[in-house]
Order: C-alpha cells, then structure tokens, then sequence
C-alpha cells in the first residue's frame, strides 16, 4: 500500500523509468521530500528494453560525441563499484574481416576510448588474431585480426528497481501503477491528479520533474505546457535471444556493411543476445514489438559472421523498447545523440517544471546530479552532491569482489544449491539475507513456484520491491521466464491473488 504523504511534497516526479528513479533518489538524499510516479511497472518500457551495457558508447566516437562519451566511461567504472552483484566488466571482441571501417581509424577510436575516461580497473584494448586466439572460435570466417577491448553489463530493470529503492529508504515515496492525468500551476504550486487503482487523488508538489521517456511531450500536455524548442525523437530498438552461438563469457561488436553495429552477448547461460535495431517510431508511445525486417537484419548479422546459423523459428525470446532521443534534427535514426537535455521551465512566482530529453542508462545517475543543479536555484534547501561512489541496495559488497562475497554466502549455506546462491547473489548482492533468513535448505524457503523460484523470494519481491504480478517478477525483477517450466506464471499470480490483499 502506497503511504501518501500530506501537504505539499518538494517534488513530484512523472516517470519510474532510470532517470526518475535517479532523481528520486538523488533528491531524497538531498533532504528532499520526494513522489515518483509510474503509469505501469518500473522499468516496464524503455529501461528494461535496452542492450543492458554500461558502456561509454564507441560508435559515439564517430558522431564527435566526445563529451558524452567521456562522461559515460567516467560513469562506467564508478556503477562497476557502486553496483558490482548487478554490474560486470565485459571483453568485447570486434573482428576486422567483414569491417567496412579501416583497421586504423577503429584503432584510433579505442586508443581514445580507453584513455578518456581515466580507466582504472577494466583492462585496455588488445590486437588478437582470430585464426590463433580462443575468440575466434565460433566465428566463420575465422581469419584476420581483432580488437578486443572492455565495457560492462547491467541487469538495467534492476538497476531501476534499486535507485528506487534507496530513493524509498530515504524517505520518497515510489507510486506504481499510477498515471498523471493532469497539472496546473497555482502560483508556486503545481496541483495534479492522479489515477491510481484505488481511484483519482490530488497532490501538491513545489516543482514537477518530467522524466516520462517517450511519454515526455505527453506530459507536457497534460501540464498545459509546450516546448518550443526542444523534443523527442522516437527510436524503436529490437533485440532477440537465441541459443548460444558461441563458447566464452566475451561480447562480440558487429560490424556491418550500413555501418551500424550489433552486438551479440552472453545472456542468461544459455543464450545469446543479438542487437539493437534502429528504427523511426511514428505512433505514439506505447508497447513495441519487433517487426519482421529487423529480425531479418539481426538473423543476418548473425549468419554474416558466426558458424551456426539461427532460423526465425530458433528464437526463444525478443523484446522491444521506444528510446526518447533528444532530436537533434539527424538523418538517421543510429545517428541521433545519445546525449540528454534539460528543459527548465520556471519564471518568477510560476511552479517550475523540468523536462528531460534524451540520455542513455550509463549516464543517469551524472543527469540526476544535473537535474538537481538546474534546480538549485528554485530549490535551495536541498542538500549537496552525494551520490558519486555511494553504493545501491545490495551493492556493498567489500571491494567490489563478488566472487569473494559468493564464496562468503556459500560458506554460510553450505547446503543450498550453488546454482541457486549464485543468482541470489546476483540479483540481491548483500540483501540476499533478507530472503535467505535463517534457511538452511531450499525447502526452508517455501513451495517452489517453478524453476527454483521459491515463495520467500516472490514474497521479498512483493514487500520490497513492488512487484505485482508474474511479468513483474519474471521479465523485470529477473530473467527467469526464459528458465521456468509451464504453468509457473499462472502459480505466482495465484500466489499474489491470495497475498497482496494481506501486503496492502
């Protein structure tokens, strides 16, 4: 059940994607009182739909995006830190046989890559021949040289998931399922309604923060304002799994002959991730799906450079995301910037309202820091920068050593599955004691509802996290659909059908 706050909140935030969730907690850490809002689930659109790096973005490089892309390499190692059972380093292998770029030129770019950002932890970039090296194995053709250089991997819904939840920890209150339906400014006020499933209500807020990705001119709408100088350019990008097309925990970065890239990534043990896609979205925002010549281009892609092919037929999963560009007025969709914007829209005696443009799942955490000091000057009770190194939920983990903290965790339970500790581990870093408990075995933790998902963690879910139905918990809060037999949707949703009465 959401505890409402009363009176007037210093801010009300629209959107539960990475960048409200960012701000919310940014601001509540700041001494702010804080209400965020999301229509549906968090992270239920474009930040559970993305590649899942964390990465300063190479190709930007080409575009002459040298300030965004040193501030996402800073950006990269400090979440690495911040997030480590959530966040890994990566090797990316980018094979040169097929590039339509000269060897030199992406020699240079990753020369300016790894010295940009001050990299400290991820190794460097190093020149490999695939004939002779580990990485070229499942790769046809296997010839000529590759470069091999380093990014990272994000869990990106729970990513989400635990920005807000340290922004709820420090007081904001986090409203799912609940859809602005309008604001007007009274004075230094904004009054707005809300729907919720318990009916409308109204709140009052001292400044508005419009973090609603694609939904961003919609809001704009509903708050009676325009932008006229500024806007959103929608980008549908696809991906799909397959089974595994190769052996090793490296990526691959795709080159093809229109010059966009695609990547292909380890994902969930026994698959592989292909993508992105680049495509204009004309409609409105709302749920996408992959259309049938973007899984003809990754099908493609995959058979331009791996030795097994992949019929449409092999494909066990694909997901779709709507990216809010900032528009930039370029001619392609893979060319638009990654970079983000920040539209402040206040006067003297007026409610301000923030609206946020663009910007990319590395860099949200820098873009709160930036939201907060746009609104420094209509907001000078709050308090100063704080979030640069300060670990998420879950995320103090001595040293960043995950595998030293799973070694821990294993000693305390000698008899659960290893398997099992290790997505625990995964999902929850340090917080995995709120579900293991006392448990010494698996069946201290409940029925399991399928695929080793046990009722104490749905019931962790629910209480802690905001999950409300089975896709909450096994497309967001994790990646378990792809694992679970039959039926195991069906079992939760029962589940919560006869808990969430009693957790409200």
């Amino acid at each position: 059940m959401v505890m409402w706050p009363s009176g007037t909140v210093d801010m009300l935030i629209v959107g539960g994607g990475i960048n409200g969730a960012g701000i919310a907690r940014d601001a509540a850490g700041r001494g702010l009182s804080v209400l965020m809002v999301e229509q549906d689930d968090l992270a239920s659109h474009t930040s559970s739909a993305s590649t899942k790096l964390i990465h300063g973005g190479l190709r930007y490089l080409e575009y002459g995006e040298f300030r965004l892309v040193r501030e996402a390499l800073i950006e990269r190692e400090r979440l690495l830190n911040m997030a480590p059972h959530i966040i890994w380093p990566l090797r990316f292998v980018l094979p040169q046989n097929q590039s339509p770029r000269p060897a030199w030129m992406v020699r240079l770019g990753l020369f300016l890559y790894d010295h940009l950002g001050g990299r400290e932890k991820l190794p460097g970039t190093d020149t490999v021949s695939l004939a002779a090296s580990p990485y070229g194995a499942g790769l046809s053709p296997r010839a000529g040289k590759a470069f091999v250089y380093s990014d990272c991997w994000v869990e990106d819904s729970r990513l989400v998931v635990l920005n807000a939840m340290d922004a709820a920890a420090k007081g904001a209150t986090i409203a799912t399922r609940t859809r602005l339906v309008s604001a007007r400014r009274e004075a230094d006020r904004w009054v707005a309604t809300l729907a919720t499933e318990g009916g409308e209500r109204q709140v009052t807020a001292r400044v508005l923060v419009n973090a609603a990705g694609p939904w961003v001119a919609d809001v704009l709408g509903r708050a009676g304002a325009t932008s006229d100088d500024k806007g959103v350019r929608l980008v549908k990008g696809s991906h799909i799994i397959v089974p595994r097309l190769y052996e090793g925990d490296h990526a691959f970065m795709l080159q093809n002959d229109d010059r966009r890239i695609v990547f292909a990534i380890p994902y969930e043990g026994d698959f592989t991730l292909v993508g992105t896609t680049d495509e204009a979205w004309e409609q409105a925002p709302g749920k996408a799906t992959i259309g049938a010549g973007e899984t003809r281009y990754l099908l493609d892609t995959i058979g331009r450079y791996f030795e097994r092919t992949v019929e449409e037929s092999e494909i066990v999963w694909s997901y779709s995301g709507i990216r809010p560009l900032y528009d930039d007025k370029a001619a392609s969709a893979s060319a638009v910037t990654r970079d983000y914007v920040l539209d402040l829209d206040a006067g003297e005696g007026r409610a301000p309202m923030l609206s946020i443009f663009g910007g990319k799942i590395t860099t949200y955490r820098k873009l709160a820091e930036h939201a907060m000091r746009e609104l420094a000057a209509v907001m000078p009770d709050a308090g100063t920068a704080w979030t640069a190194g300060a670990a998420l939920p879950g995320g103090d983990i001595a040293n960043a050593d995950f595998e030293g903290f799973l070694h821990g965790l294993a000693a305390r339970y000698p008899a659960m599955p290893t398997a099992l500790l290790r997505r625990l581990a995964r999902a929850y870093g340090t917080r995995v004691g709120a579900i293991l408990g006392t448990a010494r075995t698996i069946e201290d933790l409940g029925p399991d509802l399928g695929g080793g998902l046990t009722r104490a963690e749905v019931d962790y879910l629910v209480g802690h996290e905001w999950a409300r139905s089975a896709e909450d918990i096994l497309w967001r809060r994790s990646k378990m659909g792809l694992h679970v037999p039959p039926g195991t949707p069906e079992r939760i949703d029962a589940h919560l059908a006869a808990t969430l009465p009693l957790a409200a």
